[in-house]
């Protein structure tokens, strides 16, 4: 199926028309018109040429559209119906990990919606800045319909992201929890962990970000830099996530957990630097964790708590036409707080 796109050529060249074609359906396929993709931070990595990138590249997976068409196999959608696809399109479904419903870590490694190969053609994966994606229906989610369309689709990547540790650190009415960061991941966390019943902490090194995280749910903001308020909330965080992209100290804050506390990078996908005293551990029975998306069931479970909470992120809709400059945005923190492409513009 002929299908246009934007996608980038080679490292750090702006985003442009690209031509493709996507496979025609398998039995178990859904093919859906992309209404709307979210633009992540990873994007960004994968166009510069960061990470290994296989070119050309067509980011996007922050996915929602409506289905168009489904295989005769398909059960669990039908035209129509609104839907979501996030950071994978497969897995072997046989590891250990893909057995308990968390294809994220598959063994073999899951096959990613763009800069990835189809496990069954061979065939490189192309994402979502796109006119329409097919996908198996097993890695097809279904969206709330009364949420804003645009607004849910950086649940499938920011969402998730943060709600997995939430839940796996069970986080719930009473939970004490620190965010690091208020960008695409640290909003979603504030949303998320307040719906959970969270008492939520907004850790951030700008002053001018209390009045927004308050509004989006933060009950106290901390300045990093200000040794005082650090020391005022040593001790009282169960929970941290941690959604700086780049390197940074994490001493300071593995001071703010209590004993058996954990600080989950969620951000940062490189070396831990500066080092950090490990007394900080041992002497709290602290933890420093990762956590990776979710699964495809959790993240329809994510989507179903956003639904019943009315959660979506904070958005700024734009033209497909204008992504180049969002990513010198992105790359200012010029952002509040998820870029969200209309990809009707792609017609234009």
């Amino acid at each position: 199926m002929k299908t246009r796109a934007y996608a980038n050529h080679a490292p750090n060249q702006p985003l442009s028309l690209f031509h493709f074609d996507r496979r025609e359906l398998r039995d178990d396929d859904i093919e859906f018109d992309v209404l709307f993709c979210g633009v992540c931070h990873s994007d960004l990595h994968h166009v510069a040429g960061d990470w290994k990138t296989n070119y050309p590249c067509v980011p996007g997976h922050e996915i929602v559209g409506r289905v168009s068409k489904v295989g005769k196999n398909v059960t669990q959608f039908k035209i129509g119906d609104a839907v979501a696809v996030g950071c994978m399109v497969d897995s072997c479904q046989h590891c250990r990990p893909c057995l308990n419903q968390l294809e994220q870590y598959c063994e073999e490694g899951a096959t990613f919606t763009y800069n990835d190969t189809d496990r069954q053609d061979k065939q490189p994966t192309f994402g979502g800045y796109s006119e329409r994606m097919v996908v198996r229906e097993k890695f097809a989610l279904h969206v709330p319909e009364h949420l804003d369309l645009a607004a849910a689709a950086p649940l499938l990547c920011a969402g998730i992201t943060v709600y997995s540790p939430l839940k796996h650190w069970n986080v719930q009415t009473g939970s004490k929890v620190g965010i690091i960061g208020l960008g695409g991941l640290g909003h979603m966390a504030i949303k998320l962990a307040r719906a959970m019943g969270a008492e939520v902490t907004l850790f951030s090194r700008s002053p001018d970000k209390a009045e927004d995280a308050q509004r989006l749910g933060a009950h106290h903001i901390v300045l990093s830099s200000d040794k005082t308020q650090m020391k005022a909330v040593a001790n009282t965080l169960d929970v941290i996530i941690d959604t700086v992209p780049y390197a940074h100290d994490l001493q300071p804050y593995l001071q703010t957990l209590t004993l058996d506390g954990t600080l989950v990078l969620v951000g940062l996908i490189d070396k831990i630097e500066p080092s950090f005293n490990s007394a900080s551990l041992v002497l709290g029975r602290r933890s420093v964790a990762g956590s990776l998306i979710g699964g495809i069931a959790e993240t329809q479970e994510m989507l179903n708590f956003c639904g019943q909470h009315n959660i979506v992120s904070d958005i700024e809709l734009i033209p497909i036409q204008e992504i180049n400059q969002a990513y010198e945005r992105m790359l200012k923190s010029d952002v509040k707080y998820r870029f969200v492409i209309d990809m009707s513009s792609l017609k234009r």
